[in-house]
């Protein structure tokens, strides 16, 4: 019974977590502290605490260690964390469905066609932000910059050009 309450609980939280995972937070705190008290408060801030020190979101993080301290298992662990994230893969694959049964409607068509431009400008927007004298520090950030800016014109591969990147920058700093 303990395993299908984890894999609920992770399952509402996943479900009415919207904002992320510091919005996140309090839902969490209130379902494995005071609900059910899988966890004290002391726990539940020293998860929080390590997630954000570790790769990951923060409820995929903290249902991992509740799912785990909870019920003293792997499998505790594996179905609070497939709890957190089943409504995101299910809804994903509704709308995946619908697109796909919906893709050659002609309005369908021209909305996704018109998104487009506003998804390159949401990318741009987001590239422009991080262009500030705190991320370029001297004149070799720049120069990585304009390497990785021309290759990616060109078409390199993402991957290569973030390795490369991180290469450069640990030689060159």
């Amino acid at each position: 019974m303990l395993y299908l309450q984890l894999f609920l609980t992770f399952f509402k939280i996943g479900l009415f977590g919207f904002g992320g995972g510091y919005a996140m937070i309090s839902l969490i705190q209130t379902e494995v502290v005071t609900d059910h008290a899988w966890i004290s408060s002391a726990q539940f801030a020293d998860i929080i605490a390590i997630s954000q020190v570790t790769p990951g979101p923060i409820a995929i993080n903290s249902a991992t260690y509740i799912g785990y301290t909870a019920t003293g298992s792997v499998w505790g662990s594996a179905l609070a964390t497939f709890g957190v994230c089943a409504p995101s893969l299910i809804i994903m694959l509704i709308a995946s469905r619908f697109y796909l049964k919906m893709k050659d409607n002609p309005y369908v068509a021209q909305v996704m066609k018109a998104l487009r431009p506003v998804v390159i400008g949401l990318i741009l927007a987001a590239a422009l932000l991080l262009l500030t004298p705190d991320n370029f520090i001297d004149w070799k950030s720049y120069v990585i910059f304009g390497a990785v800016l021309i290759a990616a014109v060109r078409k390199a591969s993402p991957i290569l050009l973030i390795v490369l990147s991180g290469a450069a920058g640990w030689l060159l700093y």
